[in-house]
């Protein structure tokens, strides 16, 4: 279950300013804190299958970030996100971590809550997306975004390329919904990032990742029954993710281009991933397994307008008494976006979606969706 907390800008301020400096070193200059608040709210016809924004006038994802240095050491960031669920307003505790930032040889270690690094969309803020929903992707098997509490070590490594391993221990908790459990450690990752420039207009990214759940089974039979989906009545709201699996294999491969290396006044992005989510229940076989992938590229007319494309499938198996009955779910995607700065967003999207087997609740739907920030706002990742 995730926690609730009632914080505002001003008592995270308070409570930060209240941490207690060492008395033999100065402490950093509060000018050095960035704050930073993401407002996020918009228009949609209709619900989508497994989609995380309701029907109506929501106020999407809303974020409110603090962070910098500690000490020359270590740095910390809290991300607190306002969100609607079934018509309630939430508040959340998405980010709560300290990392390191001197250590050698290319190691950083990061503790506390944060975005886990599996695949190439989760380590982003969804603000920072193309679209104003998330691949199904990552909505049936992460949630839309998977954070978790844990550790994590990455290791950069010393090759004329971008080459990044990572590993990362975590609860499991938010993941699988499960708010009880005699593990200690519910979920490890393992990840690989590759990435480079070939001349001055092209830049890519490959990645390999692996989730496994310790947690799969762990719940009593009613509380697994709770988290059950039904393709009838659920929309997905919920940060665990719809389907569960002991094994979950991710694959995502991004290509960028940009004349002259300039992507401010034109772009196009290309990215793909693909996942398998293995052993979706203790009885199932090892060949038994759920599957997604998606496809998509957008591409900057000029500094101002964006246009983008998505293809999605999802290809799950629903447990009916000793066996599995097939269910798929197409999705498509097309937006245009009104970009006048790097700091704000006015989004047009429409969304089909296909019924292929299982899921009564697919339906067109169009929004129209604004993402605004103010004050410090940190460059996007690759």
């Amino acid at each position: 279950m995730i926690t609730k907390f009632a914080l505002t800008p001003l008592s995270l301020a308070f409570a930060l300013s209240l941490l207690p400096a060492q008395a033999n070193e100065a402490a950093p200059s509060s000018a050095a804190l960035e704050l930073g608040l993401t407002l996020d709210g918009g228009f949609s016809s209709r619900d989508l299958a497994l989609g995380s924004r309701e029907r109506g006038f929501s106020v999407g994802h809303t974020e409110l970030s603090l962070g910098g240095a500690i000490d020359p050491a270590f740095s910390g960031r809290a991300t607190a996100v306002l969100h609607q669920h079934e018509g309630a307003t939430e508040l959340e505790l998405e980010e709560a971590y300290v990392e390191t930032q001197t250590l050698p040889a290319g190691l950083q270690v990061r503790a506390g809550r944060f975005l886990s690094q599996i695949g190439y969309l989760n380590p982003q803020h969804v603000h920072t997306d193309d679209f104003s929903e998330r691949p199904l992707l990552y909505r049936a098997f992460l949630g839309s975004h998977y954070f978790d509490d844990g550790l994590r070590v990455n290791w950069l490594l010393p090759t004329p390329f971008y080459w990044q391993l990572g590993a990362e221990a975590l609860s499991g908790k938010t993941l699988t919904g499960v708010s009880e459990t005699r593990q200690r450690v519910g979920a490890y990752t393992v990840s690989s990032k590759l990435g480079g420039d070939i001349g001055t207009a092209h830049s890519w990214q490959f990645g390999l990742s692996y989730l496994r759940n310790q947690l799969l089974g762990e719940a009593p039979a009613e509380e697994e029954e709770e988290h059950v989906h039904s393709h009838e009545d659920e929309h997905g709201h919920s940060h665990a993710g719809s389907y569960q699996g002991r094994h979950l294999y991710l694959a995502d491969a991004v290509w960028k281009w940009a004349p002259g290396g300039n992507n401010r006044e034109r772009q196009l992005r290309l990215s793909a991933e693909y996942a398998r989510l293995a052993q979706p229940s203790l009885a199932a076989s090892k060949d038994d397994a759920h599957q997604a992938w998606y496809l998509a590229a957008a591409l900057r007319l000029n500094p101002q307008w964006e246009v983008a494309a998505r293809l999605d499938e999802l290809k799950v198996l629903e447990a009916h008494d000793d066996h599995f009955h097939k269910g798929r779910l197409q999705e498509r995607s097309l937006a245009l976006a009104y970009k006048p700065s790097h700091f704000s967003t006015v989004r047009l999207q429409f969304s089909q979606q296909r019924d292929r087997g299982g899921f009564a609740a697919a339906s067109n739907a169009v929004s129209l969706n604004y993402t605004m920030s103010l004050g410090a706002h940190g460059a996007h990742a690759f």
